[in-house]
C-alpha cells in the first residue's frame, strides 16, 4: 500500500485507535508507540543523564500533523507542543496545499560555520592574505579533529575571513566551512575551532578570542514552496480570491512592519519547533539561527511570504535549519526515535524540509484565519476543552462544556464549573461519564 498522511476524521477516534492507524500507515508498531510515549517517553534514571540536578521529568502532548506531502512523499509528522491548535492548524493547512501538489523543497547541503575569533590585530590585511595561503593546512587541521564525521564523507570545506569593526577594535573572525552530513554538528564544529585556533592566531600575529560555532547557519537553509488553489480556502462568508487578497495584504503587513512579522514568524516557529523538540533536536538553536536570518538585512523580516500567482496563493519560505538525525539525544530518548522511524525521512535535510513545510503550514493557517474569522474564534474552540478538564470535566462532559462556554463566548474556569453544575444537575453529566 502507498504511503499516505491522509487519515479522514483522525480526530474523532481514540488514542490506542490513533496510534493503529498511524501503525498500519507507518509501520510503527502500535506497542513501540505506547511503550515509547506513555509517561513521556523518558524515565527520571535516563533523564538524569541528560541533564543535571534531576528530579524527573515534564510531558508535553505528542500528536501528529497529517496530509504533508513534501516532495511528492507523504509524511506522518510528529509534533510536541503545549498550544491548542497547532496540530490541528498545521495538517488542515496541509491538506489545502496538498490540493495544489503538497510541499515543494530545495534544501542547501549541511554546511555548519565554526567560528574562531582573533584579537589584536595589528595588520589585518597581511593577516588575512597569510590565513588564505594556508588555507589547505587549515582545512586539514580541522579534519584531523574530526576523523569519523571525514570518514562518513563529511569534513572540512572552505574557510573565510571577516574583519570586524573599525581599526580601534583590531579583531577579524575565521570560519572554518564543515560539512557535517546527517548530524547537527554543535560538537563537531567546536572542534574545529578549538583544533584550528592556535595556528591561526599565529598565522595572522594575533591572539585567540572565542572558538564556538555560529547558529546562523545560513549557508544550510531550506526554501518550501507551495500552491494553493482558491476553491479551498473559501470560507461561508468570502470566496478564495477574496481570502488569498487577504492573505497577501496580512504577508505585506509583514514585509513592512517588524512588529508583525514577529508574531508572523512566532506562528511559523509553532510548527518548526514542534516538530524538532518530537525529532529529539535543539530547538533553542533553530529559533535562534532563524530570527537571526529573519533580521539580516537589518530590519527584522518575516521568513515566509505570499502571493497571488496564476490563479492560485503561492507561499515561500527560506530559513536555515540545522538538524540532525544522528547523535546527540537520539540515541537514548525512546520518543525521538520512534519520531525518526514515523517520519521515514533519509537525513537531516529531509528533516529539515518537513520541518520547515509544517512551518509554513502553520503560517497559512494562521493567516488565513486573520483574513477571515479572526485567529480566536478556532483557537479559543480548542482551548475550551483545556479550560474545561481543568474545571474537573471528565469523558464525553469534555466537549459538552467546551461547547456551552464557546457558545456563551466565555471561555473562563468559573464559566465552566458553572457549565459542568448545569450538566450534572440535570442528570446529563452521569451519562456522558457512563457513555
Amino acid at each position: 500500500m502507498a504511503r499516505t498522511s491522509r487519515f479522514p476524521g483522525f480526530y474523532k477516534i481514540t488514542v490506542d485507535e490513533r496510534r493503529a492507524v498511524v501503525s498500519d500507515a507507518t509501520g510503527c508498531e502500535a506497542g513501540d508507540i505506547a511503550r515509547s510515549l506513555d509517561g513521556g517517553g523518558l524515565d527520571a534514571e535516563t533523564a538524569d543523564k541528560f541533564v543535571e540536578n534531576v528530579l524527573g521529568t515534564y510531558a508535553l502532548p505528542y500528536g501528529v500533523a497529517l496530509n504533508v506531502r513534501v516532495n511528492g512523499k507523504d509524511h506522518v509528522v510528529p509534533m510536541v507542543v503545549e498550544e491548542p491548535s497547532v496540530v490541528a492548524a498545521a495538517s488542515n493547512a496541509s491538506k489545502m496545499i496538498r490540493a495544489g501538489g503538497g510541499f515543494e523543497a530545495e534544501i542547501d547541503p549541511p554546511l555548519m560555520i565554526s567560528q574562531i575569533q582573533l584579537v589584536d590585530v595589528d595588520g589585518p590585511a597581511l593577516a588575512e592574505e597569510a590565513i588564505r595561503e594556508h588555507k589547505r593546512e587549515i582545512l586539514a587541521l580541522a579534519d584531523a579533529a574530526i576523523p569519523g564525521l571525514v570518514a562518513r564523507g563529511g569534513g572540512a570545506r572552505d574557510v573565510e575571513v571577516r574583519r570586524l569593526g573599525g581599526p580601534e577594535d583590531r579583531m577579524m573572525v575565521v570560519h572554518v566551512i564543515i560539512d557535517c552530513r546527517d548530524a547537527m554538528g554543535a560538537n563537531l564544529v567546536n572542534s574545529v575551532a578549538e583544533a584550528v585556533a592556535d595556528r591561526l592566531a599565529e598565522l595572522a600575529g594575533a591572539k585567540v578570542g572565542l572558538r564556538i560555532l555560529s547558529n546562523l547557519c545560513d549557508k544550510r537553509c531550506v526554501r518550501i514552496r507551495c500552491n494553493v488553489p482558491f476553491d479551498v480556502l473559501s470560507t461561508d462568508d468570502m470566496d478564495g480570491a477574496q481570502v488569498a487578497a487577504g492573505i497577501v495584504n496580512a504577508s505585506r503587513f509583514a514585509e513592512l512592519d517588524p512588529y508583525r512579522a514577529a508574531t508572523h514568524n512566532k506562528g511559523i516557529m509553532n510548527g518548526v519547533d514542534a516538530v524538532v523538540i518530537a525529532t529529539g533536536n535543539d530547538w533553542r538553536a533553530v529559533e535562534a539561527g532563524a530570527h537571526a536570518f529573519a533580521a539580516k538585512s537589518g530590519q527584522y523580516s518575516p521568513l515566509a511570504t505570499w502571493r497571488v500567482e496564476g490563479g492560485a496563493l503561492v507561499g515561500r519560505l527560506e530559513m536555515p535549519m540545522a538538524l540532525g538525525t544522528v547523535g546527540g539525544t537520539l540515541r537514548v530518548h525512546p520518543g525521538a526515535r520512534l519520531s525518526l522511524r514515523m517520519l521515514d525521512v533519509e537525513g537531516a535535510g529531509e528533516l529539515g524540509a518537513v520541518a520547515a513545510a509544517v512551518g509554513l503550514a502553520s503560517n497559512l493557517a494562521a493567516v488565513r484565519a486573520l483574513a477571515t474569522d479572526g485567529i480566536q474564534r478556532g483557537h479559543m474552540g480548542l482551548h475550551a476543552r483545556s479550560v474545561a478538564v481543568a474545571a474537573g470535566a471528565k469523558g464525553k462532559l469534555v466537549e459538552k462544556v467546551a461547547a456551552l462556554i464557546v457558545e456563551a463566548r466565555d471561555i473562563t474556569l468559573d464559566a465552566a464549573k458553572r457549565a459542568l453544575d448545569v450538566l450534572t444537575s440535570t442528570g446529563e453529566g452521569a451519562t456522558a461519564i457512563e457513555d
